[in-house]
C-alpha cells in the first residue's frame, strides 16, 4: 500500500542540490511520505537516491511538465507534492501546507511563502496575467519592479495573508489528487515555465481554488538547471507566454489579437537577449525579513519558545 502521500522531484543535472532538498523534506513533516525522482536524462548523469527514493528515468528531457506527469502516475494517496530538486525546507513546513489543505476543502493546489538565497521573498502568488496586467509587468518589471501592474500582479500589496490566489509557483505546489487527476496534472505542450500558470487556470475553471499559504516557507536556490542554457530558456520562456495567451484568446475573433501578442513577445525576447536585466524580469522586492514580521504581525507564525 503506498504513502497517503508521494513527493515527485523533476531532476536534469541536479545531483548537488537533491541531498539538501531530501534531507531537508526530512524534517519539513511528520506525515509518512514516499518520493519518486523523475530523472529527465541528466548529461552529467543519472543521480544516486538513498535507499527508500524510487529513481524513475523518464527517457530524454521531456521537460518540467511530462517528466512530473510521470512521477505522479499510478500514485493512489491523497496528496501530491510536486518540486524543484533545488528547494530546501524549513521545519514542518509541509506540515503546515497539509494543515492548511484541511483548512481549505477546495483547495486543489497550495503554495508555500518563497525566499530566494538572498533572503528575498519571491512573489510566488499571483494573479492571472490580464491584457492591461501582462504588458505593463512587461513593459515596466524589469527596469521599475514597483510599479502598479508588476504589484497587481505579483499579490505585493499588504501583508501575506492564507488564502486563494490566481496562480501559485510550480517550484513547489502540494496537490490534492483528486484535483490534479480531473485536470489531468500538466499540460504537456509546456516545457518549461507556464505549466504552473496553466495549472492554476484549469484547477480554478474545474472549481478548485489555489491557496497561498504564507506560514509555510522554502527557499529555492534557482537556476542551477537552466545556468548553461540561458538562451535557450529565454526563447522557451517566451514561446510558453505565447502557448499560455494563445489558449486563452483562442478562436477565430481574436485571432488579431494573437498576431500582435505573438509579435509584442518575438520583440520582448530579441530585446530580452541582447539585454540581460530584461531576460531577468522584476526582482523581488521584500525581505524575508519583513515576511516574518508581517505574519507574526497577522498571527500567521508563532515565534519558537
Amino acid at each position: 500500500m503506498s504513502a497517503p502521500l508521494r513527493v515527485v522531484v523533476v531532476t536534469w543535472n541536479s545531483a548537488e542540490v537533491l541531498p539538501a532538498f531530501l534531507t531537508s523534506l526530512a524534517r519539513a513533516t511528520a506525515s509518512p511520505y514516499e518520493v519518486v525522482v523523475a530523472d529527465n536524462a541528466s548529461p552529467s548523469g543519472t543521480p544516486a537516491v538513498p535507499a527508500g527514493v524510487r529513481l524513475l528515468e523518464t527517457g530524454g528531457n521531456l521537460g518540467y511538465g511530462k517528466a512530473a506527469n510521470l512521477g505522479a502516475s499510478g500514485f493512489e494517496g491523497d496528496w501530491l507534492v510536486v518540486a524543484n530538486p533545488d528547494v530546501q525546507w524549513t521545519d514542518g513546513a509541509l506540515d503546515e501546507l497539509l494543515a492548511a489543505a484541511a483548512r481549505w476543502p477546495s483547495a486543489g493546489c497550495l503554495g508555500p511563502a518563497i525566499r530566494t538565497t538572498d533572503d528575498k521573498l519571491y512573489p510566488s502568488a499571483r494573479a492571472f496575467p490580464s491584457l492591461g496586467r501582462g504588458l505593463g509587468h512587461a513593459v515596466f518589471g524589469w527596469w521599475w519592479p514597483a510599479n502598479p501592474w508588476t504589484r497587481s500582479y505579483r499579490a505585493e500589496v499588504g501583508t501575506p495573508a492564507e488564502g486563494p490566489t490566481g496562480w501559485l509557483s510550480g517550484s513547489l505546489m502540494l496537490l490534492r489528487r483528486e484535483a490534479w487527476e480531473q485536470v489531468a496534472g500538466f499540460d504537456p505542450r509546456y516545457f518549461m515555465y507556464c505549466e504552473d500558470m496553466d495549472l492554476g487556470r484549469r484547477l480554478a475553471e474545474a472549481g478548485w481554488q489555489n491557496v497561498y499559504v504564507p506560514s509555510a516557507v522554502i527557499t529555492h536556490v534557482g537556476g542551477h538547471a537552466t545556468s548553461g542554457a540561458s538562451a535557450a530558456m529565454l526563447r522557451e520562456h517566451h514561446k510558453a507566454l505565447y502557448t499560455y495567451l494563445s489558449e486563452h484568446y483562442r478562436g477565430p475573433r481574436w485571432a488579431p489579437l494573437r498576431g500582435l501578442l505573438g509579435a509584442g513577445l518575438f520583440l520582448r525576447y530579441l530585446v530580452a537577449s541582447r539585454v540581460r536585466s530584461v531576460g531577468e524580469g522584476a526582482a523581488p522586492t521584500r525581505s524575508a525579513d519583513l515576511l516574518k514580521a508581517e505574519l507574526l504581525k497577522a498571527d500567521l507564525l508563532k515565534e519558537p519558545s
